[in-house]
Formats: structure tokens, C-alpha cells, sequence
């Protein structure tokens, strides 16, 4: 109940149903996309930077692990997702194949938001746990693609479609950031923490005021979203996400904040860089499908309710 309470009264959740509130009640807010693209380069920049300087201090023994669970989730994810869409929806081939890749990949902004509850909370986890976050991008857009690729889809060019899926500008800039926290090292951290690490809470709020907006226009522009199949599907895929990643922590004996984390990663649903492979694949697929479903479902479930509730699993099946 406590961490309930810590993450629906924390103001990054707040900005979020502020941006969400206006959005419903059209209310003249906006942000320009400039802004919000700036935006979400710096949270990229600065999480990675955060998790290089950690990486340069306690190394990646930790995380191995985690990495090699999270990137055979990507995989397998988009997988359950489709299937589950083609049985509880009424979207086509095509689009549930789009909308399955999102479910496979993570949301950034998920994982800080659970690094945020935990750092809180007192429960300790290893910094570098954002490459796991950045290894589980990709895999999932393959999987979307060939999801996709059988339900008709004539697929873009390859050139482009492995250029987002290698070169995306999420996970080249996270990981180029580590590996440049890595390099700087501690010291070099301090110099930059004023503006990377010091207003990261400020910008995160600003971001999920963003955040709120879209997802409420995203709402608004396509009902099929708000059928009984589709809510049903944005609470289920996150909990089936997070029961394997459950099930991989236990395995490779992950401690509970890297396992809440791995929880998190698994349960979250893309809308920054699959999006953007999405919409080079299948231009003739509604973006508003997917945006709306990992938006307008599944991010406010794990904001609101996912992340205290993996906290508690965590903690009573692995002992914390």
C-alpha cells in the first residue's frame, strides 16, 4: 500500500493524468513536437550516462543475466501478444503484428519511473540494468515484422527496416551515453550531474505531461481501443510480461530490484522506437492503434498499478 500510494502521489504520475485530464476534456494544452522530442533525447541521454558511470563502478557481472532473459523476452513476447490480439480483438493481421512488436519491446520512461519507486522504497538494484532495457528493443521489431510479414504484409525496403532496427536513435543514443558514462567514469559524472542527473524528476514530468496528451488524443481518434477486448488485452500482456520476467529472475537468482526491473521491462510496451519501425514497415497501418493501446492502456496500468504490485511479488517470492 505504501509503494500504491508513493507512485500515485509522486509528480511525474500526477503530470501524467494532468496531460491525459486535458486531453479528454480538449483543453487547449500543447506541446510542440520539437520540444517533445528534445524531450525524450535528454531522458535517453541521461539514463544512459546514469547507468555508464554506475557500469564503470560495479561492472556487468550482475546483469549478464538479466540481459540474456531480456532479450530472449523481446523475442518471444510479440509472439503471446499476436496471438492474444487475434483472439480477444478485431484487429487484422497486420495490425495486430504492429501492435504485438510494442509489447515485446520495453518504455523507457516505465523502467525509470520503476528505478524512481525503488530508489524510494530503499531497495537496491544495479544501475547498469539499463542495458537490459536497451537489448530489448530490437528483438522485438523482428518478431513484429515477421508477425506482420504473415498476415500479408508486403515488407518495406530491408535496408531501411534493419537500419531502424540496428541504428534506432533509442537504443544507439542509450548505449552510446553508457559507454561514455562508462568511460567518463565517476568524476566525470559529477561534472555533468547538474544538467544530466540532477532535473531528470523535473523533465520526466514534463515528458508524462506529453505523455498524457497523446494518449488521450490517441484514445479519442480510434474506438476500437476502447473495446472490451482491447482494455482486456493492455492489463493482461503487462501481466504476463511481468509473470516472466518473474519466472527468469527466480531462475538466474536476480536480486529483488533487478528483478522488479526485468518485471518492469517485460511488462512495459513501446512507443518510441518501435513506433518508428512501425511506421517505415507498415505506413499503411494507423499509428494511433498502437500509440493508443501502449499508451493509453498499458503505460497508465504499470504507472498506477504494474510497478507497486511487482514490487510486493518481488519481494515475498524471492525473499526481499
Amino acid at each position: 500500500m505504501d509503494v500504491l500510494l508513493t507512485t500515485l502521489l509522486s509528480a511525474p504520475v500526477l503530470f501524467f493524468a494532468l496531460g491525459l485530464a486535458g486531453a479528454l476534456f480538449t483543453v487547449d494544452v500543447r506541446v510542440s513536437e520539437n520540444f517533445s522530442k528534445g524531450i525524450s533525447l535528454y531522458l535517453l541521454a541521461a539514463i544512459g550516462l546514469k547507468g555508464g558511470v554506475a557500469v564503470s563502478k560495479e561492472g556487468i557481472g550482475e546483469i549478464v543475466g538479466a540481459a540474456a532473459s531480456g532479450v530472449l523476452l523481446s523475442f518471444a513476447m510479440p509472439l503471446i501478444a499476436f496471438a492474444l490480439l487475434r483472439a480477444m480483438t478485431s484487429f487484422e493481421k497486420r495490425e495486430a503484428g504492429a501492435i504485438a512488436a510494442h509489447y515485446g519491446s520495453i518504455s523507457i520512461v516505465t523502467f525509470i519511473a520503476a528505478s524512481t519507486v525503488l530508489g524510494e522504497a530503499g531497495i537496491l538494484f544495479a544501475a547498469g540494468m539499463v542495458a537490459v532495457a536497451a537489448l530489448m528493443e530490437a528483438p522485438a521489431i523482428a518478431s513484429g515484422l515477421a508477425l506482420a510479414g504473415r498476415g500479408g504484409m508486403t515488407p518495406a525496403p530491408g535496408s531501411r527496416v534493419l537500419k531502424v532496427i540496428v541504428f534506432n536513435e533509442s537504443i544507439f543514443l542509450i548505449l552510446g551515453a553508457m559507454v561514455i558514462g562508462a568511460l567518463i567514469g565517476a568524476d566525470g559524472g559529477e561534472i555533468v550531474a547538474p544538467f544530466f542527473f540532477d532535473p531528470l524528476q523535473g523533465v520526466l514530468c514534463l515528458f508524462l505531461l506529453d505523455m498524457g496528451l497523446k494518449t488521450g488524443d490517441g484514445l479519442r481518434r480510434d474506438r476500437r481501443v476502447l473495446s472490451p477486448g482491447s482494455l482486456a488485452f493492455g492489463v493482461i500482456m503487462p501481466v504476463i510480461g511481468a509473470g516472466l520476467g518473474l519466472m527468469a529472475a527466480y531462475a538466474i537468482g536476480l536480486t529483488v530490484g533487478n528483478a522488479v526491473l526485468l518485471m518492469t521491462l517485460a511488462a512495459s510496451a513501446s512507443y518510441i522506437a518501435v513506433p518508428a519501425a512501425m511506421r517505415i514497415a507498415m505506413p499503411d497501418v494507423n499509428p494511433a492503434i498502437y500509440t493508443a493501446l501502449s499508451l493509453g492502456i498499458t503505460f497508465p496500468f504499470n504507472i498506477i498499478v504494474g510497478i507497486p504490485a511487482y514490487v510486493w511479488i518481488a519481494e515475498a517470492a524471492l525473499g526481499g
